[in-house]
């Protein structure tokens, strides 16, 4: 079953349970994903990597508003941002640990044979195609620079 189809079901649900905050979230991943189906140049369908990319952003969008309104004193939309950014990352795949992110890292570095900060770009190319989905890639980039320095 696709992503859109399981979201339109969770709609539904949230709906009857009237779980307002939740809805927020689920019109927003539909609203992203329907955006993304009818792109230039995009296909009918969303591949299943295609869509773990628009969770991310929508994430991603919702931590850096969630950080303003934090800075700002803003708690009644950091709060609403939060939960839409929860909602969200329960559709997503399961978060590599920092911990594990540095172990797989690890053994990047020794397979692609990079040795300095130059051999960054090499490392994180390899590692976004490898983790897409499974870790974040700022997480990515302050362990390769920290592994490489």
């Amino acid at each position: 079953m696709s992503l859109i189809t399981t979201i339109d079901q969770d709609i539904k649900k949230a709906m009857l349970a009237k779980e307002a905050d939740k809805l927020r979230g689920l019109r927003a991943i539909k609203s992203a994903l329907l955006l993304a189906r009818t792109e230039k140049g995009a296909s009918e369908e969303i591949s299943e990597e295609g869509e773990i990319k628009v969770l991310q952003k929508l994430v991603k969008q919702r931590k850096e508003s969630a950080d303003i309104y934090k800075t700002q004193n803003r708690d009644d939309l950091y709060q609403i941002e939060v939960e839409e950014q929860a909602v969200i990352e329960a559709y997503l795949p399961q978060q590599m640990s920092k911990e594990a992110v540095e172990i797989y890292l690890k053994d990047l570095i020794s397979r692609v044979g990079a040795t300095s900060v130059k051999d960054m770009g090499k490392v994180m190319g390899a590692a976004n195609k490898e983790l897409a989905g499974k870790a974040d890639g700022k997480t990515i980039s302050e362990v390769v620079k920290q592994l490489l320095a």
